[in-house]
Formats: C-alpha cells, structure tokens, sequence
C-alpha cells in the first residue's frame, strides 16, 4: 500500500502530458499537410522546409526563455500559457490564406511546443515519487506517440479530400481539453519550497507522494530558497550534469528521428509508393509501433533502468539506418518494404531509448535552484539541432542521395552510443535530492 500511485498524481500527469499530445499532434501534422500545402501554394524546397522549420524557431524562443519563465511565474502557469499557443497558432493554421499566415501560425505553434517539451517533462517530475518517477515522465513521450499517430490518422482521413485546413484545426480539441483540465491541478511542492510557501508544499505532498516529514521538506528549503543563475551552470559541481543534459538532448535530435517525422510521408514516395495517400497509409504503421513500444518503454524505464535501455535502443536505431540507407542504394523488387520495415524497427528502437529517456534525464539531473534555467537550455540544445536536422535533410538527399544520407545519420548513432556509455549515469530509483547529491 506504501508505494500506491496517488489518484492525483496519475490526474495531473494526464493533464499536464495533454501538452505532450499536442506536441506531437503538431510535429507530425505537418508531414501530411506539406503534401497539400505544396500545391496549394506552389511551394519552392526551401518553402516547404521553412514550413516545417519555422515551427522550430518558435521551439527555440521558447525554450531559451522557458525556464527562466518556469522558475519565475510557476509550472502550472507556463502550462497555461503552452495552451493559449496552441490555441492562437490552430485558430491562425486553419484560416490561413497565404505562405506568410501559414508560417506565422507555425511559429506561434513553435512557441507553445518549445514552452511544453520543458514545462512539461518538469512539472511531471516535480509531482512523482521517485519509486514511478520514470514511468511516469515517460508518460509524457507516451503522450508524444498518440499525438503523432493521431495526426497521421487525421492526415490519412482528410487525404483524399486534400483538406489540410482539418488536419491542423483537429488540435483544437485536446487544447480546450488542457484548459479546462489545468484549473484543477496545482504548482509543484518543489517551486512552492523555492519561492518560501511552505505549507502549499506540504498540502500538495500529501496529495502526490504520500505525507512527508516535515524534515524532509525543510531540508529542500534549504537546498533550494536562493534562486540560481544562469552562470552557476558554469560551477564545477553543475557542470558534469548541465553537459549530460545537452549531450543526450542534442543527440536525440541528430540521430535522425525527426526526419523521419517529418517526412515520411516523402521518405515513403522515394522508396516507391507513388500516390500521397499510399505514402501517408504506410506512415500510419510508423505511428502506431512507436505508440506501441512506447508502452514497452513506460513498463520497463523503472524496471530494467536509464542506461540499458539507451544502449540497447540506440544500437538497434544505428542497425535499422544502416539497413534503411542500403535498401535505397540497391534495385530490387520490394525494395519499398525493405525501406518501411527499416524505419519501423528504428522508430522501436527510438521509443525504447532516447525518445522518453532523453525528457527523463533532462528532468532528473539539475539542481533545483536552476532546474528550470538548465532544463531550459537543454531543450533549447535540443530544438537547436532538431531546427538543423529537417532544415538540411531534402538539401542532404539532394546533395548525398538518400542512401548515404541515412548512412551519415547512422554515423552519428555511433557517436550517441559512445556519449552514452562514457558520460551518462544510472538514475532509476533515486530520488532529485539524491541525484544532486551524486554530482555534489
């Protein structure tokens, strides 16, 4: 009975993860949606690229000022805010006359997704026991998967009317969702101890982790009343943790996933399925077997830990890539199979490993006092790179072909799997106070 997941707990990691589903909803979207966009407005390459791209400039304004935001006005404030974006960005998309009205709404889009891949993974972790703390931050990259694989069931629905104005209005849904769902949870006990409101801290306590000693919670006072500075990532002590934080944010993005995301759809018509909407049918098998395994990843993070999983998955992601760019190197009947069973096993890979693992440890790591400032410049590293990945990626086929472009990226796999075996420790089962306490 000691360890049973409060009720509560389980509520506010929903509601919060709704930012996660929309997330998602709005990374993948676009991979169906460009097909149309292309010829409605006679797009150039670089359009369609500053399409999907322009959404993650958003991500990095948002990211780089997020945590600052977090620390300051509370993580439940910055969800709010993440809902309002979407709102604003959904409601511009769907009445979008121009190139100019579609990239703007994608930026504002931008905003509210670089707000929620930090406040979100934040504010879960900040209301678990150590005991579920992976399982459930990880519901959070579970919420991801059922995000993309809604907008791939919603791309293929409206693909053969060519209604894209649907496919991006449909996040209205969980939006409001969110909204309302916000007004009945609270902040963490972590910002209520950073900002003196000691008793808040305890009445949530109670309510997510089971009572705590009031020891306990004066002993965090102590750890956390001062809040840090940006130049304290820079101290001896911050500085092993805040280079994990981005290392393992950086290289979940160049290991190639969100080329996938992105264009799939694309990926799949180079591999041979002519028409878009076989392409998008055949990107409906990615989004469920990366929701699929993501349920695999929830039941084993707490279980078999951190460090085996990224191993295991970024080993298989590296396989799968070389096996991808091989089957677009060679003429053979079926070679388009080949190509969708490739990514499938990469997308398994990914949603074992870095997909839920990389949020995890970005939200585990940091020092209180900083964690929002830190966690803020991670996923900031983290958009960074995914801005350069979908940016370059039709340049790199171009210029490469396709098969030796995801021979670059399997490269880079390589280079993941060393950075992880070397710098990044086992965190399962400890608590925040203790994971500090490791750095220290």
């Amino acid at each position: 009975m000691k360890d049973k997941l409060p009720a509560y707990t389980v509520f506010v990691s929903i509601i919060a993860a709704i930012g996660g589903l929309l997330f998602g909803y709005q990374t993948a979207v676009v991979s169906g949606a460009l097909l149309f966009l292309e010829g409605h407005f006679d797009l150039t390459t670089l359009q369609q690229q500053l399409v999907v791209s322009t959404l993650l400039i958003g991500a990095l304004i948002a990211a780089i000022l997020g945590g600052s935001f977090a620390d300051h006005f509370g993580r439940k404030t910055s969800l709010l805010v993440t809902s309002l974006l979407f709102l604003v960005g959904t409601y511009l998309l769907t009445g979008a006359n121009s190139v100019l009205e579609i990239l703007t709404g994608r930026f504002i889009i931008g905003l509210g997704i670089g707000l929620a891949s930090l406040v979100v993974p934040l504010y879960i972790a900040e209301m678990s026991p150590a005991k579920h703390r992976g399982m459930l931050v990880s519901f959070n990259q579970f919420a991801i998967t059922i995000g993309i694989l809604l907008a791939y069931i919603i791309n293929y629905y409206f693909s053969s009317s060519q209604d894209w104005r649907w496919m991006f209005g449909f996040a209205f849904i969980p939006a409001v969702l969110q909204l309302i769902g916000l007004y009945f949870i609270s902040d963490t006990p972590s910002w209520f101890i950073s900002h003196g409101k000691k008793a808040k801290a305890m009445e949530v306590l109670e309510k997510t982790r089971r009572p705590k000693k009031e020891e306990e919670v004066l002993q965090k006072t102590n750890i956390s009343r001062k809040e840090g500075r940006i130049k304290e990532l820079f101290n001896t002590k911050v500085k092993a943790p805040f280079l994990v934080g981005i290392g393992i944010s950086v290289f979940q993005q160049i290991t190639g996933i969100n080329i996938v995301i992105y264009y799939a759809p694309r990926i799949f018509q180079l591999a041979g399925f002519a028409t878009a909407e076989s392409a998008i049918s055949a990107t409906l098998s990615i989004g469920i077997i990366n929701v699929l395994m993501t349920i695999v990843a929830l039941w084993l993070i707490d279980r078999l830990g951190r460090r085996p999983l990224l191993i295991i998955g970024i080993a298989g992601m590296a396989a799968s890539l070389a096996v991808l760019g091989w089957s677009f190197l060679i003429e053979l009947e079926g070679i388009s199979y080949i190509a969708v069973g490739s990514v499938m096993v990469y997308v398994s890979f990914f949603a074992i490993s870095l997909g839920p693992i990389a949020w995890l440890i970005i939200s585990e790591i940091f020092p209180l006092k900083i964690r929002g400032r830190a966690m803020g410049i991670a996923v900031f590293a983290n958009w960074s790179a995914n801005y350069i990945v979908s940016l370059t990626f039709l340049t790199l086929v171009e210029i490469l072909g396709t098969g030796f472009t995801f021979w670059f990226y399997t490269t880079i796999c390589l280079l993941a799997l060393w950075f992880v075996i070397r710098k990044v420790p086992e965190t399962k089962g400890k608590t925040l106070e203790q994971i500090q306490n490791f750095w220290e």
